[in-house]
């Protein structure tokens, strides 16, 4: 891993959703390849950094901002949402009203962050859906659709295993850093005399597959 001062671009990324989905259990695993050893309800606002190399773009320093998913800290964690340019939008695939709120959490976001922030949906404790098929309440298909149709990146996680935390991590980053350079491509094509400048839509779709994203 790079050193903590040396790095290209410094991205905020949120994990927003509902209280105990795992997303302080999701950063844990990430940050510090464990999970919280006595785990309580965040309380306002929490936030970690790692240093990452990105497969192309450099290097990223991620300042990753952990909110509560409680209704009373609503005024305190929208604020924080400022200058956010990625989120990780968190559900729990076991409890279908978790994955009911993402729309109210995604319009939050919307209203609140960067207009361009880049998310990333994550249905959270595939593992208990793994060990036991019959308590899985949000079907893969579901919330992949739900993604496509908003515009969403879309990975299914488990901060217990370890499952796919790496990736939904760094593939947002990735993301993030690619939105970045094409929106600076459109600016340069833009300017130049009879600049051709190519949208978005020979990009591949959100809501791709939990493995090959």
């Amino acid at each position: 891993m790079a050193a903590d001062d040396d790095y290209d671009h410094l991205y905020k990324i949120v994990l927003v959703g509902d209280a105990t989905v795992g997303k302080t259990h999701l950063l844990s695993r990430y940050i510090k390849g464990n999970l919280p050893k006595a785990p309580t309800a965040t309380i306002g606002v929490e936030f970690a950094t790692r240093t990452v190399p990105l497969a192309v773009g450099g290097t990223v320093k991620a300042q990753i901002w952990d909110t509560a998913g409680q209704e009373r800290y609503r005024a305190i964690t929208s604020a924080h949402y400022r200058r956010a340019v990625g989120a990780l939008l968190v559900y729990d695939v076991t409890k279908s009203s978790t994955f009911s709120n993402c729309s109210k959490w995604m319009e939050e976001l919307r209203q609140n962050a960067e207009p361009d922030i880049v998310i990333m949906l994550v249905g959270n404790k595939f593992d208990l859906a793994e060990k036991s098929p019959g308590d899985r309440q949000v079907y893969y298909d579901a919330a992949a659709e739900f993604a496509r149709q908003n515009g969403l990146y879309f990975a299914e996680a488990s901060a217990v295993t370890a499952y796919n935390v790496k990736h939904v991590f760094e593939h947002l980053l990735q993301e993030i850093y690619n939105q970045s350079s094409k929106g600076r491509g459109r600016e340069d094509s833009a300017q130049a005399p009879g600049g051709i400048t190519v949208g978005d839509r020979g990009a591949p779709k959100p809501g791709c597959d939990a493995n090959a994203c």
